[in-house]
């Protein structure tokens, strides 16, 4: 071809803004912001529904989408629901680098709704679009960590979650979404997907690089590009490490719920090794104690809501969301403690209140379970079951020996000094070996985390490694030292002191207070990690 026809026919394809700046000099009609070539021409049919399409060679990252969604929908100052990302890679002779506009992907199976308790997510039947119902949220965050996109944002004033609905209200009458409008380069378009080539499409793995497995969730945003990119090519944030929030209430809710559900458990096993006279007064104190240590976990769990006059809603999502089963499995057992502990002072002890204690166990044990499962079904590596699991089992048998110890010495101090004396010789000496065994087991267990430094590949557990030793190295090391201390030096000392013939009641009331101190520390220090340390999935991030 002559090299003036090449000339003549490339002026003929203009860019977006080159378009959009002819039809504004031309002259833009009044219904301009109708932009129908980037809308369906008719809605979804049964099997279909609405999507996002990201052009990719068009996106220029002039972040005008993220503009126009915070304009329109009134979002605060750092309040974003559609970011825009860095993908970089290549080689240093030719380097690549693309930007990614991302929001909510309206997942056919989406996290977000599975998770919530209250059922406060809906997915339109006809038109696909995952909503939020802002009245119907009470706060409780849990779709944040079940969400591997990071698309749902918690508005602290509000005390709610939000999140994009793609401008569903303009979609109804024929309007595009802010987004789709205010791209110059109209590199964001509605499309309508069908809902099985979605699936048989995630089989694949193709999405964008290093974005979690689309398998998880379904999303129905599709991705597309003329270009081949590297196989090197990540997110500009990839190799970044940030601590999450540690979400403090959840913290303390944690680690007293399975102090308690410890506490009990080992109390019943004492039956076994312990004159039953000893135990009858005994239990008394010691129910009471396991008792305050549930109800203070159950009042701290409620200062993590948003929204906590709607905590009674909590039981709505009883049939999907792990986080409703584990409040009604929190409420069965603090009611079954509740009467337990009662029984303990008002029934002769016998069989009745024996298998209360053991359906308190049960109540309690099943409860756990519940909290093992909130963090296992959002698929982050830190939070497998197998170490999530061992980790939550571990902290209900330190503590609830430790807590045992602590009960043992109350009923010293305030009921029968000889007979303290005599349980903590049948009763404590025999779990002073368990009890150094549990905590050595769970430290080690802790410990394998930082094996992921010599690995090679940059995965989620390697991040949560480097965190442990970067920015979280003072609560590292603070969690290791208090373990360390009321897990092995300690018992030592107690153990020490309970084989002498002459026992020195001062020194085991200090041994043992210092012990249960450093213990409850290092599993909080413990648990915050769990969380702050747990590298979170999304979408590509910036640099």
């Amino acid at each position: 071809m002559p090299i003036l026809d090449q000339l003549l026919n490339e002026q003929q394809t203009l860019t977006a803004v080159e378009q959009f700046s002819q039809e504004h000099y031309e002259g833009l009609p009044v219904q301009s912001k109708y932009y129908t070539k980037l809308l369906p021409a008719a809605g979804p049919k049964e099997g279909q529904q609405y999507a996002f399409e990201v052009d990719l060679d068009l996106c220029s990252g002039c972040k005008s989408c993220v503009t126009a969604c915070h304009s329109m929908n009134g979002l605060d100052e750092t309040e974003t629901w559609r970011d825009v990302g860095l993908l970089i890679g290549g080689s240093t002779s030719l380097p690549v680098m693309q930007h990614v506009t991302t929001a909510c992907h309206h997942c056919l199976e989406p996290a977000c709704a599975v998770a919530c308790p209250v059922d406060a997510y809906e997915k339109d039947p006809a038109t696909g679009i995952v909503k939020h119902l802002d009245d119907q949220c009470f706060g409780c965050q849990y779709c944040t960590l079940a969400c591997p996109y990071d698309v749902p944002k918690y508005h602290t004033e509000k005390g709610i979650v939000r999140k994009c609905d793609m401008c569903s209200d303009r979609l109804a009458v024929g309007e595009a979404p802010a987004c789709v409008q205010a791209c110059p380069h109209e590199a964001i378009a509605i499309k309508i997907v069908d809902q099985r080539q979605v699936i048989e499409d995630a089989e694949t793995d193709h999405f964008l690089p290093a974005a979690p497995d689309p398998q998880l969730t379904l999303p129905t945003t599709q991705y597309k590009t003329k270009r081949v990119f590297p196989r090197n090519t990540l997110p500009a944030d990839y190799s970044s490490v940030n601590p999450q929030p540690p979400h403090w209430p959840l913290i303390i809710m944690l680690v007293l719920t399975q102090l308690s559900v410890g506490a009990f458990i080992v109390g019943l096993l004492l039956e076994t090794s312990v004159e039953a006279a000893l135990l009858r007064q005994f239990e008394r104190l010691h129910a009471a104690n396991a008792l305050v240590f549930g109800l203070l976990a159950l009042t701290a769990s409620t200062m993590h809501l948003g929204r906590p006059q709607y905590a009674c809603r909590a039981f709505i999502g009883l049939r999907h969301s792990w986080l409703s089963r584990e409040i009604v499995a929190f409420g069965a057992f603090a009611a079954a403690a509740s009467l337990y502990a009662a029984a303990c002072w008002l029934v002769p002890c016998g069989p009745v209140v024996q298998i209360a204690g053991w359906v308190v166990a049960m109540t309690g044990t099943i409860a756990v379970f519940c909290s093992v499962m909130i963090y296992v079904v959002t698929g982050r590596e830190l939070w497998a079951f197998g170490f999530t699991a061992s980790r939550f089992v571990f902290t209900s048998a330190v503590l609830g020996i430790a807590s045992t110890w602590v009960s043992i010495l109350l009923f010293g101090i305030f009921v029968d000094s000889p007979s303290a004396e005599l349980l903590a010789r049948q009763g404590t000496l025999p779990l002073i070996n368990v009890f150094m065994i549990v905590a050595a087991a769970k430290m080690s267990l802790e410990g394998l985390s930082f094996r992921h430094l010599f690995f090679r590949r940059q995965s989620p557990l390697k991040r949560s490694a480097r965190l442990m030793i970067g920015p979280l190295l003072s609560s590292t090391f603070a969690r290791f030292a208090c373990g360390l201390l009321g897990g092995i030096v300690m018992p030592l000392f107690l153990w020490q002191e309970l084989s002498a013939e002459e026992t020195r009641t001062l020194v085991v009331a200090i041994v043992v207070s210092m012990l249960f101190v450093a213990c409850l520390a290092g599993e909080l220090l413990e648990r915050y990690q769990y969380f702050a340390a747990c590298a979170a999935p999304g979408m590509p991030g910036k640099l």
